[in-house]
């Protein structure tokens, strides 16, 4: 019986050993093109710590297990590890749900469009921010001259604001540059749309009144509009379509993170 027990033992503490071993090297990795600024990183980087945890977690408990003095501890571990997942991916699916709902273009005339963030590629709009960019030219062509406010401050290694990359976008491609109206201090979405709600004020909107359209990414638009009625905003959704599949399931599987944080800040 002690034979048995001891294999099971060293079985238990190879497959422990070897899987956080691994999942060191992974996250080394991750860790080290996330300092890099590897495009998408940040994403693959929550993934690979949150798997990483997860699965060396669980084999921690099943080795501690393997040891009959620590058997039953081991046990109730194990029912809280599963009960906490359980609940966690119940959740993951209800924010998932949310966020599907809320991918979508509103029919509606709105009185001013604001063009949320995604970051820039050596002073360029990112492929993200050119598809934001590219929905609010198809908008503006169908729905006649709307106002719109470009977010985004001076990010690192940039040389110019996200909102000046924005304009420079917009105006290349006809868009009326008196129509265009710069915020270029917001590094965060919570940011950009309060101080978007800025330069309303300073050029005589009247908030109360104004219908807002808000352009972002469709993974994106739930969590932006719940913010943008937070902040006291009429708004509607203005959906720029991800190209790439692998890329709306990265950007989905993150925001429902970004969304369930947003619920608890409130």
């Amino acid at each position: 019986m002690d034979k048995i027990v001891t294999k099971k033992v060293k079985r238990k503490r190879r497959a422990f050993v070897v899987t956080a071993t691994l999942s060191v090297i992974l996250s080394g990795i991750s860790g080290y093109l996330l300092l890099k600024n590897f495009p998408y990183m940040h994403i693959i980087a929550y993934i690979v710590f949150g798997c990483s945890f997860l699965v060396v977690t669980y084999l921690g408990i099943s080795l501690l297990g393997a040891y009959d003095k620590h058997a039953k501890l081991a046990r109730f571990l194990k029912r809280c590890y599963l009960i906490c997942f359980a609940i966690g991916l119940v959740c993951f699916i209800i924010l998932q749900v949310l966020i599907i709902s809320g991918a979508r273009t509103d029919a509606e005339q709105v009185d001013c469009i604001i063009i949320l963030g995604a970051g820039l590629r050596n002073n360029a709009p990112s492929l993200i921010l050119r598809q934001r960019l590219d929905a609010t030219i198809n908008y503006l062509s169908e729905n006649g001259d709307i106002p719109v406010i470009v977010t985004g401050g001076l990010g690192p290694g940039e040389s110019i604001t996200e909102a000046e990359a924005k304009f420079r976008y917009l105006t290349q491609r006809g868009v009326d540059e008196a129509l265009i109206f710069k915020e270029e201090k917001s590094t965060n979405t919570r940011e950009n749309i309060a101080f978007a709600i800025a330069v309303m004020e300073e050029n005589g909107f009247d908030i109360a009144n104004t219908k807002v359209a808000i352009v972002t990414s469709e993974f994106h638009l739930y969590r932006a509009r719940l913010i943008a009625e937070r902040a006291g905003l009429d708004a509607v959704g203005i959906a720029a379509k991800t190209r790439y599949v692998h890329f709306l399931l990265l950007y989905s599987f993150r925001e429902a993170f970004s969304l369930a944080s947003e619920f608890i800040r409130g």
